[in-house]
């Protein structure tokens, strides 16, 4: 009876597992994935389109080649001794028969030591999942094996120079982690489980999102970070009252109102990352370094770099100095005495 109770429990434990991976709206999933076919499809005119009036030139082929060449290397290393071919090759099937092995036992319910464990810190298969079910343990496991295979044959490589080794080390890690089984729905158990709870919404969101990022980005991927309609410079962002003093073809120059009577007689001149704005420094009262610093009793000054485009194609670091901080200085200087 005991027996019979555990395999009626252990029954019903695995027909919950399997419940949650199965669609229970057909109609409502099947409206989802017709909106995300539409929604890849704006996304798919939204790069094609700059591209058909010349206005944005791939050079994809350049680093690809240069992937062909760096891989080339290491196969001719590796299939030029057929016992060094045939020993990479068992290698990595061995790897495969202890996976299936395992799994053979795990499904037959034998607790087992795990051969096959991600990398201390690797976010990717924190999901319990990935070690629970039988399937995606499987994928787990034998993605793991060949991306560290992958990696051990670039570094077993001999002859290789020590740059041709580092972009074969890039090359590998770049495109096993884009095979990761954990960026794609049907083989990410989170995912996999999202996509079935809201019935498909999740890919029609995401598909209109990466529309209209492409779209944002004139046929390039933009991808935001946060809702951009939230926010209003001046309004609920770079609030500290300032004005353009001073501009060029590269900067704008702000200056910032005082927040004192008295005022330090030496100004202050905050230079930015040029690929940051200016407001990173002034996100809101709470949150502003520029607030403070004039509430201290510093003139502020500010550079606001131009996003760069094909009129600074030419510039070199000669034009940012110049263009930039000297131009910043001569205006603090005139502005100030």
């Amino acid at each position: 009876m005991g027996d019979a109770g555990e395999k009626a429990k252990k029954s019903e434990a695995e027909n919950a597992g399997v419940e949650q991976y199965l669609v229970k709206d057909p109609e409502r999933f099947a409206l989802n994935f017709a909106r995300m076919v539409e929604e890849a499809g704006k996304a798919a005119a939204a790069w094609a389109e700059p591209r058909e009036k010349g206005e944005i030139r791939d050079t994809v082929s350049d680093p690809v080649a240069d992937m062909v060449r760096t891989f080339s290397k290491l196969t001719e290393y590796w299939l030029s001794d057929p016992s060094r071919a045939l020993e990479a090759q068992t290698r990595l099937l061995s790897s495969y028969m202890s996976i299936w092995t395992s799994s053979v036992q795990k499904l037959g319910g034998k607790e087992i030591d795990d051969p096959v464990a991600p990398e201390r810190g690797d976010k990717r298969f924190q999901d319990p999942e990935w070690a629970k079910n039988a399937f995606f343990d499987f994928l787990k496991k034998t993605y793991l094996v060949t991306s560290r295979w992958a990696s051990d044959l670039a570094e077993e490589t001999e002859g290789l120079d020590e740059h041709t080794r580092h972009k074969a080390r890039f090359y590998i890690k770049q495109i096993t982690n884009a095979l990761s089984p954990s960026n794609f729905v049907l083989t990410n158990p989170e995912l996999f489980r999202e996509t079935v709870a809201s019935n498909g919404e999740n890919l029609a969101r995401g598909m209109h999102m990466l529309a209209e990022d492409i779209k944002a980005g004139h046929g390039e991927l933009k991808l935001r970070q946060s809702d951009a309609s939230r926010f209003a410079v001046g309004e609920n962002i770079a609030t500290t009252p300032g004005k353009v003093v001073a501009r060029n073809e590269l900067v704008e120059i702000l200056q910032y109102e005082p927040a004192t009577k008295q005022v330090l007689r030496r100004p202050l001149l905050i230079c930015p990352p040029w690929i940051n704005k200016f407001y990173i420094l002034d996100l809101n009262p709470d949150k502003s370094f520029i607030r403070w610093a004039v509430e201290q009793g510093h003139t502020v000054f500010v550079i606001s770099w131009a996003n760069p485009d094909e009129r600074h194609g030419r510039m070199d670091w000669d034009d940012y100095l110049n263009l930039g901080l000297n131009f910043a200085l001569d205006t603090i200087e005139r502005a100030t005495g």
